[in-house]
């Protein structure tokens, strides 16, 4: 099938305005081929909403795995986020973290469930960030975990707080989590100093794991770049929604 055959894709865009961050936020709405409000769906929510789609390509990977793979059809709402504030938002030492984690659990997720028949269960809601949006994912999901048990971690910025937070859990087991890294991330700069992405996420597998947290975890060769997890991303979707 030709890649203009995936192309035609439904996308929406919301706002919704966010008493917690004092501003509005924008969301892009990702509805599968043969959509039907009377049925209902999985859903996939990722932070750096704007770059999943445009550089993740994530909807027209999404249109090929359920035309052509079998995968049952579902839901992506796309988060766009502020790239200035971006580590303010996703980091849990960020001034804007409680406000955004906030945002996203109490009125992000209201507003999807109330105008899209999307499922409400944690079985059927994930997560997927890139560095710190995965970071974040993990974040939400360890505050919330009547929401959300399942996140797609694509090279995880897992800072020495984030580290700490993980340790201080006592049981993850409710946890399950794809993760995967470059291995040419080993020297990467950020706007907080430079880190070893690669030993960062061995160093957060290895927490979780001991939490009770199942983890699918890869090491491969890639860049810490949307060139990498772009194609990455299909399996990381399979895997949660086979």
């Amino acid at each position: 099938m030709t890649d203009f055959h995936y192309l035609k894709r439904t996308i929406i865009k919301e706002e919704i305005e966010s008493k917690y961050l004092g501003e509005k936020r924008f969301l892009r709405i990702y509805l599968p081929p043969g959509y039907n409000e009377l049925l209902s769906y999985p859903v996939v929510y990722c932070q750096d909403g704007e770059e999943f789609f445009n550089f993740g390509r994530i909807a027209t990977h999404a249109n090929r795995l359920i035309m052509d793979e079998d995968i049952d059809p579902f839901i992506i709402v796309g988060v766009e986020v502020n790239t200035s504030v971006r580590t303010e938002e996703y980091a849990p030492f960020g001034n804007r973290f409680e406000a955004y984690t906030s945002c996203f659990t109490d009125e992000i997720i209201p507003f999807i469930e109330g105008k899209y028949p999307v499922r409400r269960n944690t079985e059927n809601r994930i997560l997927a960030g890139d560095s710190l949006g995965g970071c974040v994912s993990l974040h939400i999901a360890m505050k919330k975990p009547e929401l959300f048990s399942k996140i797609i971690s694509l090279s995880g910025a897992y800072y020495g707080l984030s580290l700490d937070i993980i340790a201080s859990q006592a049981d993850l087991s409710y946890l399950s989590l794809y993760m995967i890294v470059g291995l040419q991330e080993d020297h990467y700069t950020t706007d907080t100093g430079v880190y070893n992405f690669v030993e960062l996420n061995r160093k957060a597998k290895a927490l979780l794991e001991e939490r009770g947290a199942k983890i699918a975890y890869f090491e491969k060769d890639g860049k810490h770049l949307w060139g990498f997890w772009q194609n990455e991303l299909p399996d990381a979707l399979v895997y949660f929604l086979k």
